[in-house]
């Protein structure tokens, strides 16, 4: 929305908007493979199940970018760059804000 409106076109704001799903949908296919029955079995299948779904994680996300020009209309790679960018920056501030919720 911040996009659309400092921009005034829909298309940066759905271009930021698919650069946050960028990060988004292959984030959340990640935590959910670590949480399936195989990856708690023991030490090693944890190991290699971290491993196979960095991998995965990795080429969903780039995937997604390379078909986003087929997929956004009138894309602005640099809306959807700076969505990408700031929402890997949430991450580090939900971090952040969960570290000090523990320390109080």
């Amino acid at each position: 929305m911040v996009a659309g409106i400092l921009t005034g076109q829909g298309a940066s704001a759905w271009s930021a908007f698919y650069g946050c799903l960028a990060v988004v949908i292959p984030g959340a296919l990640f935590a959910r493979g670590l949480r399936s029955q195989f990856s708690s079995i023991s030490a090693v299948t944890a190991g290699f199940g971290f491993f196979v779904w960095e991998a995965v994680k990795i080429g969903v996300s780039v995937a997604m970018l390379a078909a986003a020009p087929r997929l956004v209309a009138d894309l602005d790679w640099l809306a959807m760059l700076i969505g990408l960018i700031v929402t890997l920056k949430v991450y580090w501030l939900a971090l952040l804000v969960r570290q000090k919720r523990k320390i109080a």
